[in-house]
């Protein structure tokens, strides 16, 4: 482990490594759905491989050649060897006192040369086409075409001083390897003529023709011996090579959706070893790690934080028990700004442990419990939805009844006894009426798509009605401040749109705007709303609705219940405003949440909603 590793700071934001921001819908682990992915990553981890090198930085020498041209070099540079030998042979017979025939000497020479040069040339240039599988016709003539003539010439020149009958077999093995069946083929062909050419000359001058004649015939079939074996060896290794470079490209495409489903998952995974130290960890986890955005890039050290101390206590015990380490647990982070984050946790190992072996680096996966607590209680509130819609329906209209039999009573009414007790029915008839319209509103069912809507004039129509509905001033005075300058229209970049029911976006605003107003230090600019654009490059995919106040903040209990049905700090409150902000951000495919800030915030409580953008107009 690299001791010079620095930990990350986890209360740095999103300037602190990858933001992060593309997030997926999951599931928690509890059904193993994506831990295959997961663990794949994990054993990449162990061996990481080098960076990727782009083309462009990378020269032509530095590339591995494909297959063929590997194969090619080798046959040029047999045969530049053989150039050599029979220079060495040559000189040799001379120093001996053999001295060869000009002819001899001369084609010795002639073919070390033009083998040499063909040998050089290749090295200095790259393929041009690195697909090719078999010699192009001015390659084989300046390689077997000049072998078959050379050797059959050497042959007929030296006759019976010396058997170079053999090195017929080098471009008939060159053909079969480097060319197709046929064209093999026909090269043992030709050597076996020149052979039983030679053969009939050598004959012509006193030799025994039956002798030379069965030599030649031998040494013939050898080389269409050769020319099958080597041509059906060379097809079986390109089958070969064709098969493990498909599984290979399979195996790549494979660890990519891998890496990819693991990027996109909306729980955090890590991949941590003995010392603490994190090799991989996904978008997901480095934002569970920090109280604000996200911590840097792995590889990181767990230990030396003291927020992330329950991580590395874990890690211990998953090592020292490998037996209960899937065994899901919680855990609690504490940040330096006091605020704290609930943890589940499941640690697993890449090997089976029946193995009896622990491996270096273990998977752990990790997801906010109120993120788990959130999907335990929706199968509940998905039932409960629907047995409330039939029950609201069955409430209005006797509801309706009674307000209209207290309106007749309340004609009737004489005595102040009486008004304050039909005032007191009807104040009552319509807290009820209010939360029969709030369980409608969120019920089930099919609705038109929302429109497109420009959500910088929508949000700001909102906020001056909601404004002079609470008869706030304006001004630097005000409590309520107003900043969208960050989605202002500019060159090459329109105002937000967004798909959302204006009347849902308007209570949704409202909702949380009343929360403010009853919960702030009535301060000038103690209220402030804004939108921003979410992190996510030149073109963001997300706009963010921010409300923001200067109250006490939400202590952790409340916290975790803000967005649960019937769930209110008020006594007159029905504990549905939030849950019905956040039924309605999702019917449009957007989220609602809470933060908190740290102390040196002025506005430490934050509400705020992301919505998907919409494509801008087209002309």
């Amino acid at each position: 482990m690299p001791q010079n590793t620095v930990p990350p700071d986890p209360m740095r934001g999103p300037a602190g490594g990858p933001s992060g921001t593309n997030e997926a819908q999951g599931s928690w682990f509890g059904g193993h759905g994506h831990e295959d992915e997961a663990l794949t990553v994990a054993a990449d981890a162990r061996h990481p491989a080098p960076p990727a090198t782009p083309d462009t930085n990378r020269s032509d020498k530095g590339r591995r050649p494909p297959s063929f041209f590997r194969i090619y070099r080798a046959f040029l540079t047999a045969r530049a060897a053989l150039a050599i030998l029979l220079i060495g042979i040559t000189a040799g017979a001379w120093l001996l006192g053999n001295r060869p025939s000009t002819w001899v000497l001369g084609l010795t020479l002639t073919y070390s040369v033009l083998t040499l040069v063909v040998w050089w040339w290749p090295s200095r240039r790259a393929p041009r086409n690195p697909e090719q599988r078999s010699l192009k016709h001015r390659q084989a003539l300046a390689t077997i075409g000049i072998d078959l003539a050379a050797f059959a010439w050497l042959n007929f020149l030296t006759g019976s001083n010396l058997n170079s009958q053999a090195l017929l077999a080098l471009p008939v093995l060159m053909a079969a390897i480097l060319m197709p069946r046929i064209m093999s083929l026909g090269v043992a062909a030709a050597a076996t003529l020149n052979l039983l050419a030679a053969a009939w000359l050598q004959s012509a001058e006193g030799g025994n023709l039956s002798s030379l004649m069965t030599q030649a015939g031998l040494t013939g079939f050898g080389l269409f011996a050769v020319a099958v074996m080597g041509s059906e060896l060379a097809g079986r290794l390109a089958r070969e090579e064709r098969t493990a470079k498909g599984s290979l490209e399979l195996a790549r495409q494979q660890a990519q959706l891998n890496r990819l489903v693991i990027e996109e998952m909306a729980e955090g995974v890590m991949v941590t070893d003995r010392q603490g130290r994190v090799r991989t960890a996904n978008p997901a986890a480095r934002r569970l790690l920090a109280v604000h955005g996200s911590t840097g890039a792995p590889p990181f050290q767990l230990r030396g934080v003291p927020a992330w101390r329950p991580l590395v206590q874990a890690v211990e015990q998953a090592f020292a028990n490998p037996s209960h380490a899937d065994v899901g647990h919680e855990l609690n982070l504490r940040f330096d700004d006091q605020s704290s984050r609930a943890l589940r946790l499941r640690v697993r190992f890449t090997k089976g442990r029946e193995d009896q072996a622990i491996e270096d680096v273990c998977v752990m996966f990790i997801e906010d419990l109120r993120t788990v607590m959130a999907r335990q209680r929706q199968d509940k509130l998905a039932a409960m939805g629907r047995m409330s819609a039939g029950i609201a329906h069955e409430i209005r209209n006797p509801l309706s009844a009674i307000a209209q039999a207290n309106a007749l009573m309340g004609e009737d009414a004489t005595t102040p006894t009486q008004k304050r007790l039909t005032q007191m029915v009807a104040d009552n008839v319509a807290r009820l009426q209010h939360i029969v319209d709030d369980v409608l509103a969120v019920a089930p069912g099919l609705r038109p798509p929302a429109p497109a809507i420009d959500l910088l004039e929508t949000v700001a129509a909102i906020c001056n009605d909601w404004r002079q509905t609470e008869g706030l001033p304006m001004g630097p005075d005000s409590p309520f401040e107003i900043d969208l300058s960050a989605c202002k229209p500019q060159a090459g970049r329109p105002a937000p749109r967004v798909r959302f029911e204006p009347d849902h976006l308007h209570r949704v605003l409202v909702n949380l705007l009343d929360n403010a107003v009853r919960y702030n230090s009535g301060q000038p600019g103690a209220i402030l709303v804004s939108l921003r654009y979410q992190a996510g490059g030149n073109s963001p995919r997300a706009v963010v609705l921010s409300v923001r106040s200067d109250g006490e903040v939400i202590n952790h209990d409340t916290e975790q219940s803000l967005f649960e049905p019937f769930f209110s700090t008020r006594s007159r409150g029905t504990g549905l405003g939030l849950y019905i902000c956040r039924e309605l951000c999702e019917r449009h495919g957007a989220s609602i949440d809470y933060r908190q800030h740290p102390g040196a915030v002025r506005h430490r409580n934050e509400f705020f909603v992301t919505m998907p953008q919409e494509p801008p107009l087209t002309a």
